[in-house]
């Protein structure tokens, strides 16, 4: 990651810079992980931050089952290296 990204992700608030990090130690991150590992309930507007902010982040949509077996449609976000 470039020191330009760097610097943008030490403007984010406190729940943008946890949300940068863990992708950095992770490498991705989905809503679920946000809120379980987190305490992050919105990831979607944490990412439109950052996003505003200039930092590229992308993402994918993933296609899964839920516990009752229905289809269910979530992102997963990461950043690049």
């Amino acid at each position: 990651m470039d020191q330009m990204t760097e610097d943008k992700i030490r403007l984010l608030n406190r729940q943008g810079r946890r949300v940068a990090e863990y992708m950095r130690e992770f490498g991705r991150i989905t809503p679920l992980e946000a809120f379980r590992d987190l305490g992050v309930t919105r990831l979607a507007a944490r990412i439109h931050e950052m996003r505003q902010a200039g930092i590229d982040v992308m993402s994918n949509t993933i296609e899964a089952t839920n516990r009752f077996q229905e289809p269910v449609h979530y992102s997963c976000y990461w950043l690049p290296r």
